[in-house]
């Protein structure tokens, strides 16, 4: 019954023709659907992976997570009845709507409305991106994923770790406090950050060269106001990013060069270092915490702090000439 990969996402938004233009012309999605009332993007081979609905109400309206099969999904229910969760079946037309074989529907503590489905229909034609670019990093790991906000953390985390099975991954307690969990080898498919309040602060999505978050990064600065937080690298999944506001105000991380991990051997810890080795002004934070932020980033700096980057096969090439000293030992290691 273990949730695999954040499927999709279903979006609200007051104006549907800016979301189509932003997922398009900006985070290069392709859009394949639109009517007055929704439109659905691609991001992959999958026939949708981002629903927007048109709604006053902006934000997240719903969480696709999936399961292996139809085997999977009923365990799965049974489990969170035996839990004292209250589910509902997904009807053939909503399956149909979701593109899925089948699915359930239930809430979290916050009141976040959760499917779990198997089955998603792939597209027999190419992606084609709204923009010029590699394409987005998913297949086992997800679509990305997605960071909540919640009143108290002690109030939601049970939930997902003891019913649904999300495993911690680390957690920082400064500049603000968060958790964050994995459910396949991406470091994270879920995060809490206690803000006080429940709701959506970013969606992430990867893509597969550096290039594209660079770009896409130019793009922003034609519209400062758009960029939530700037240009940096994550500490814990080691993510080159930024995030922009979206149409439906919560923001976008555009990242690439994500770790995995081995959730077999994995150890969760706490990153006291903060969440970024560099770079990442959080322009949503309070002042004092935004100083605080840029204090742990300093530390970072003064402690040498260093990750490798992680790369997939046909986005890199290897140099040969990277310093004398790296050669001289390349050298010795093939001769001694």
């Amino acid at each position: 019954m273990q949730l695999q990969a954040l499927g999709y996402v279903g979006i609200r938004a007051a104006d549907l023709d800016e979301w189509a233009a932003y997922a398009t012309r900006f985070l290069g999605m392709q859009l394949v659907e639109q009517s007055r009332a929704a439109l659905a993007l691609r991001m992959d081979d999958r026939k949708q992976r981002v629903i927007v609905h048109a709604g006053e109400d902006e934000g997240a309206a719903f969480y696709g997570w999936e399961v292996g099969d139809a085997a999977a999904l009923d365990a799965l229910a049974a489990h969170l009845e035996r839990s004292a969760i209250k589910i509902a079946p997904g009807s053939r037309a909503l399956a149909e709507e979701r593109r899925v074989r089948g699915l359930i529907v239930f809430r979290d503590p916050a009141g976040n409305r959760l499917e779990v489905f198997h089955g998603a229909e792939t597209a027999s034609e190419p992606f084609k991106p709204g923009r010029s670019i590699s394409g987005f990093r998913t297949g086992p790991l997800g679509m990305g994923h997605a960071v909540l906000t919640t009143a108290r953390l002690d109030d939601i985390m049970p939930f997902y770790t003891d019913v649904l099975g999300f495993r911690l991954s680390d957690y920082i307690l400064r500049p603000f406090k968060a958790y964050f969990f994995h459910v396949n080898a991406r470091h994270h498919s879920l995060a809490f950050i206690e803000t006080g309040s429940a709701g959506i602060h970013h969606l992430m999505v990867e893509l597969c060269f550096l290039d594209d978050v660079g770009q896409a990064y130019d793009l922003a600065l034609r519209r400062p106001e758009m960029i939530g937080t700037t240009l940096g690298r994550h500490a814990n999944d080691e993510v080159t990013s930024f995030y922009s506001r979206s149409p439906s105000k919560f923001l976008v991380e555009y990242g690439w060069g994500g770790r995995t991990i081995d959730a077999a051997t994995w150890t969760p810890h706490e990153r006291p270092e903060g969440p970024s080795l560099w770079g990442h002004d959080r322009m949503w934070l309070a002042p004092q915490a935004r100083d605080e932020a840029r204090e742990l980033r300093i530390g970072v700096a003064a402690a040498g702090g260093r990750a490798p980057l992680n790369v997939m096969d046909g986005n890199y090439l290897r140099a040969s000439d990277v310093c004398p000293w790296w050669n001289a030992n390349v050298a010795a290691r093939k001769t001694g």
